[in-house]
Order: C-alpha cells, then structure tokens, then sequence
C-alpha cells in the first residue's frame, strides 16, 4: 500500500470504530448530531472539499458532488447512520479501487527497473569512467559486469556471459552471447563480464523506446473510454436534475391536485436514494482500469500495446498476414548449394558475393560468408541495387548480375529451374547465365504452434507475404498450415496486397499484418493494426508499428490477441453489470421501494465487483 492508501485506511479503520460505538450509546437532538458528525467528517472531510472545488469552478456535476448532496440531505434528514455509512463505504470502495489500479500500474512500472543509470565507458588509456547513458556516444565500449544491466545496445566485443530477458520479453530462460552478438539494453548481465561496442545511442537504443512506448500507451484511448467519459459526462448532470424533480415534483403535485400532505421528507430521501444509486463509479473506474490491466498483462508476457485503442482493434482481428523472412522464418540464412554451368562453383561464389559486398540483406551476408577467399582483391564498382530483384554490379570490370528469376529474365537471360527448397540465387556474369546459388532460411520453433493457436482463437484467415519464389513460399506456408501465400512480391507488391484484403475483410473485423523489416513499415503503419518483431526488428518497423513482440517469437501473437479479447470481453460485462444493476435500483429507489442500504450496494458493491472484474485482465492463461 502507498502512504496516502494507509493514510486512508486509518481513517476508515477510526471512522468505523466510532460508528460502532455510537450506534451502542443512547444518543438524542444535538448530542447525537455532534457526535455522528466525528466519524463523517473523519471519513469524508476530502470529498466535501473536492465537491466544494467542483461548485467553485462550475463544474460539479461529478460522484463527489453525488455523495456529498446524497450524505448532508440524509444528515439535514436526521439519518444520521445512513449518512455516514454511505461515505464510508464510498470510501472503502474507493481505496479498493486505488488499491486495484496501484496494482495494475506497478505491473507496468516493474519495466521502468529496466532503465540503467550509468553506463561503464572504458577510456583510451584503459581506465573504466561511469557515464550517463546519454553522453556515451555511438562505437564506444562499455563494459557491463555481471548483476548489471546493458544501458545501450550493441555488439559483444569480448566476452561470453547469459543475460536475464524476462523484463524484455518475459521469456523467464537466460539467453547465452558471445563475442560478435548483439545485445540489447534493459537485459541484466549474469555471469561473465562483457566489453560491448554501442550501436547506437542511449536515446534510440531498445529500453529507451519500450519505456517511451509504455509511459505513452494510456495516452491512446480507445473508443469504449471515450464512449464512457462523453457518457459521464451527459449521465451525471442528467440524475442530478433527475433527483432534484424527484424531491420537488411529487409533493407539488400531491399539494396542488391531489389535496394530500406533500411529505417532503419521504420524497427528498428518495431523491438522495437516488443520486446514491445513480454514481457512475463502476462504468467510469473499471473500463479504463480494464484497459490499463490489460497493458501490464501483456507487457509482463513481452507484448508492447502502444495504446488502449490498439487493444479493441487486436479483440477484432479476423485476418492476419505475415512477412517471412524473419517473422516466420528465422532470417538466418545458409548457402545450401551451388549450381555452376562451365565455371567453377567458387567462382561463381566469389563474383556473387563481391556484387552483394556493400548489401545488408541476409543473403547476402549469407553469400559473404560462404566465400572462402578474401574478396578485398575483387575490385568492385557502379553497384547498383534493384528493388524486389537484386544487384547489379562491374566486378573486375565484368558485369555481373545477381538475384531472383525476374531479374534474369528482364536482362533477357533464361535462368534454370531449382527443384530443392529455398531462396534460389541466380548470377549471370558478362550478360551470360553462370548458375545458381541455394540459400535456405530456417522456420522458427514455434511458428507452426502459434499458427495452431491463432486458429484456434477465431483468426479465420492466415496469408504469407514473401519475395522468395513460389516453390519456396507455397512450401513454407503448407508447413506451417498457413491459408495462402503470396509470392515473388516487391515492397510496393506487399502494400497492394494488404490494400485488397483490407477491401475483402468481413465487415467489423480487423486486418493485422506481423513484419520485422524496414520495407514492412508502409504495410504495418496501411494495417488495422501492425505489429513488428522487437528484439531483431528494424528500427522503422518497430516506430511504425501498433504491437511489439519483444523476443520475435510469434507465438507471442496469440497472446497478445488473447489478451486483447480477454479484456473487450470484460470490458463489455462491466458495463452491462452496471447500467443493469444501476437501471433497476434506480427504478426501485424512485418508486419508495430502495433504501440507503441498497442505494450503498448499487454503488459500493457494484464498483467492487466491476473492479475485482477488471483486474481479471493482468492474467491471461493460453
């Protein structure tokens, strides 16, 4: 608990202890008045005031102005009891409430502990100085002991240690680095000492965009919250005015055409019964508190929801598509094998991967690495890069081409069929066909389990979006059950093909599209709702995204969708719990048939369970 909450508590724990007492003491006129007055203002001194402030700035029209009106009138009414349990359970009610959100809120403020305070630069002279992670510039080495965190992202220079990424991506197993690996800021360092080169700069490394994204995500409201702020808005002052007609209309009418006895008191009590019942606590706390569990749930499980507004879209997806390369496979690419026609299958390697020299595609790190010779002898020049094709480049002075069968074919070469499965290379050297090259990527472990599950969830279509050639594509997409594939697409390709599904999805359902690279980020930012694999994601597809999955594990996309649906459906159950519960107290209280005691339960108990409801969403089981 906070010390305002135990503050609180105390005050509750001293106001019910007095009531006790008093309700136990033969107490009449003024002395009974006085003494019930103890445990009220003792209970309720800071809701009169704010209901004050509100009728100073003229806007009164809130539950502080409904349970002050509601408690003086039952005072002013000699129900004295009634008066101060109504604040008091109000009060109960709410310091459960601030308990709930306090709980939610540290779920999310666990992430802010990712945040380093220093980083360990090491100097030129070898001497290690403590830095602030802002003035540490890029290609600077850090030395990061173990029990410390990585403040900045980059690559191990020396060393081999395992770091904890739970706060990262909830995966709880420590992941093994060695030299030459990337690390990520925010993973705390558990064994070994690590000397890292920075790859960028504290502001544009990993945790620096999770805590922007997290302390950002509230500010998205989505459409239930504005519906029940605008719905506050208009409900409070109409009960008002409700409760007012209530209390005056009746005895008027009983007077003037009735002839009988106007009984103002019964009817004022009403009235206050009325505004009792009539606070929209439940609706106002526990939809946002639903939304605001639901982030921290799935920031606890390594999904960034950039906003409450995201979440109602994830609940609609019906149709989700997805990159290859790195989103379902594991963007690791290997040289299977080489087909050469009348030149050595070295050759071909060299001048393949000397054309793919400045390239940072995965295959042609992948062409680079299988090279066995140092290419720095080849000369290279006018390199030229073909979008969705591949590379065009003078080795040696030679021309030489290499990249997929459209490439071949625009130039008027015929290239040959690969039967095996894979990224098929193909080089053609001096305008002549030379051979080709198979790069095989690898299926990520859990791509066929998170397929499983998002149709089992509801998702009704799944669709792959690749540049690898149809043999390739239509296989991975068969192994994993996925509904279609799309081949052989360029970067402007995956937008057209997102924009057609966008005009063929049911209507009321969402399309969500997964992708980790740079040429995704038009696709996820055109998508109901993108979402980009975080932790080897790029930059621009993860600033262009809705949904962060932290560790590139797609089964984290059942989660999240699950998540998602998991806190619509509460959302929706609150609000039906409330205005069915509220609607019929309110129709009892008017017709003489509700006390105070039920009028308390309408409000108090309702919040309650609304709220019990709404922390459901900081737990989801798949």
């Amino acid at each position: 608990m906070s010390r305002k909450q135990k503050k609180m508590l105390i005050r509750i724990l001293i106001a019910t202890a007095l009531m006790i007492i008093l309700l136990c003491l033969p107490l009449t006129g003024w002395v009974r008045f006085v003494a019930f007055m103890l445990p009220y203002l003792c209970v309720g001194y800071d809701i009169l005031i704010k209901a004050g402030k509100g009728i100073i700035s003229l806007q009164p029209f809130d539950e502080n102005f409904l349970m002050a009106v509601a408690t003086v009138g039952a005072i002013v009414l000699q129900e004295y009891t009634e008066g101060v349990a109504v604040m008091l359970l109000y009060q109960i009610g709410e310091l459960f409430q601030s308990y709930a959100v306090g709980k939610s809120r540290r779920s999310i403020s666990a992430l802010m502990d990712i945040r380093p305070d220093s980083a360990n630069l090491e100097m030129e002279n070898g001497e290690i100085e403590e830095r602030d992670p802002d003035d540490v510039p890029i290609g600077s080495i850090i030395v990061v002991r173990p029990g410390e965190k990585i403040p900045i992202d980059g690559v191990v220079e020396e060393g081999k240690s395992t770091l904890n990424t739970v706060s990262l991506t909830g995966e709880s197993m420590p992941r093994a680095v060695n030299t030459g690996e990337s690390v990520i800021s925010g993973c705390v360092n558990l064994t070994g000492l690590l000397r890292v080169r920075t790859t960028k700069s504290f502001g544009e490394s990993t945790v620096s965009k999770i805590l922007d994204l997290v302390e950002n995500a509230s500010s998205k409201k989505s459409r239930s919250e504005h519906f029940i702020a605008k719905f506050a808005r208009i409900y409070t002052p109409a009960v008002c005015f409700s409760a007012l007609a209530l209390a005056i209309l009746p005895p008027i009418i009983r007077m003037l055409f009735l002839s009988a006895a106007p009984a103002w008191g019964e009817w004022i009590y009403r009235a206050l019964t009325f505004l009792v019942i009539s606070c929209p606590c439940a609706l106002v706390i526990s939809v946002p508190l639903t939304f605001f569990a639901g982030i921290g749930g799935a920031s606890r499980m390594g999904v960034l929801i950039k906003g409450s507004n995201y979440i109602e879209t994830l609940s609609k997806v019906k149709v989700v598509a997805f990159d290859k390369t790195g989103t379902l496979t594991c963007g690791v690419f290997a040289v299977e094998s080489v087909y050469s026609e009348e030149i050595d299958e070295n050759t071909l390697l060299e001048y393949a991967a000397a054309a793919e020299r400045y390239s940072t595609h995965p295959i042609a790190e992948s062409l680079r690495a299988a090279v066995r010779s140092s290419l720095e002898a080849r000369q290279v020049t006018s390199v030229r890069e073909v979008s969705g094709e591949g590379v065009e480049a003078l080795v040696d002075g030679t021309p030489v081409a290499v990249g997929n069968a459209k490439m071949m074919r625009r130039m008027g070469v015929k290239p040959h069929d690969v039967a095996e499965i894979g990224s098929v290379v193909h080089v053609a050297i001096g305008g002549v066909y030379r051979g080709a090259i198979l790069v095989s990527d690898y299926v990520k472990p859990h791509a066929k389990e998170a397929l499983q599950g998002l149709e089992k969830i509801g998702i009704s279509r799944t669709v792959m979006l690749t540049g690898d050639s149809r043999v390739t594509g239509e296989a991975v997409a068969e192994s994993l059950g996925i509904h279609e594939a799309l081949c052989e697409l360029l970067p402007q390709n995956k937008l057209e093909e997102v924009e057609r599904m966008l005009t063929e999805k049911p209507n009321g359902a969402a399309l969500a599209f997964v992708g980790d690279g740079i040429n995704d980020a038009p696709v996820l930012s055109r998508a109901d709702v993108g979402i980009a694999m975080g932790a080897m994601g790029a930059d621009a597809a993860i600033e262009a995204a809705d949904v962060v999955l932290m560790d590139d594990d797609p089964v984290r996309l059942v989660s999240a969708i699950g998540i998602a649906k998991k806190c619509l459906r509460i959302v929706y159950q609150n609000i039906v719990l409330a205005l069915g519960i509220k609607l019929v107290c309110l129709a009892l209280g008017a017709f003489g048939h509700a006390n105070m005691w039920l009028a308390i339960f309408a409000d108090v108990g309702v919040m309650v369970l609304a709220v019990l409801n709404a922390i459901r969403a900081m737990k989801y089981h798949r």
